[in-house]
């Protein structure tokens, strides 16, 4: 299954780490980073893991919930927990599932025949609180993921959705933002106030939640 971005993510139930759960229930009014793992007990995974845990109030800032999944039984999943505590220094709070059939790891299609016939490969979806997928990153089995870039993403999709303007390269929360090209400088002007022209169409402006 294909899914792209503006897509509703699909729902399914699942056994995990923290009980059964309904993935658009347990969503709620959240944004959700869903985001896949090869196998448990893998070195890169158990960073990646702990680091996510550590990440935890960044997360909560931005009202986002955390879960992954691993095609290994629940039991297995119960035990790396031991691991990524101790050996990340983290304290998990966030549910990772069970999908020993891979039914959700193909449903989000998560299998890439060319880098693994039967793992998941590193894959992170960012879904909004209406369940439609605003981001999608895969990663191959072997490169860890950048988390600092996953909840920059946040920030900026949070900001384009609250004040419709765009983010330019590398940009970060509380740097200047671009003014659409459907929006015109006049407008723009009354809009958000202070606006540098460096072109027609490039135009930047104060970040607006900073005001």
């Amino acid at each position: 299954m294909t899914l792209r971005l503006g897509d509703e993510a699909p729902n399914f139930k699942a056994m995990t780490t923290e009980g059964e759960i309904d993935f658009h229930e347990w969503g709620g009014d959240s944004w959700v980073v869903f985001f896949s793992h090869p196998a448990d007990f893998t070195p890169v995974c158990t960073t990646e893991i702990g680091r996510a845990a550590n990440l935890s109030d960044e997360f909560k800032k931005r009202n986002a919930k955390r879960i992954v999944l691993s095609v290994d039984p629940i039991e297995d999943h119960h035990e790396w927990v031991k691991d990524v505590e101790e050996t990340q220094n983290a304290k998990m709070d966030y549910p990772i599932i069970a999908d020993e059939d891979r039914e959700i790891a193909n449903m989000y299609d998560m299998i890439h025949p060319k880098a693994d016939d039967t793992a998941t490969v590193r894959s992170v979806f960012v879904i909004d609180p209406d369940k439609k997928i605003r981001l999608t990153l895969t990663y191959p089995p072997a490169i860890g993921r950048n988390f600092d870039e996953i909840l920059r993403v946040i920030d900026a999709l949070q900001l384009s959705d609250d004040y419709d303007i765009a983010t330019p390269v590398d940009w970060t929360k509380g740097e200047k933002v671009v003014v659409k090209p459907s929006i015109d400088t006049e407008t723009a002007k009354e809009q958000f106030g202070d606006v540098e022209e460096l072109r027609p169409y490039l135009r930047l402006t104060p970040d607006p939640s900073t005001k």
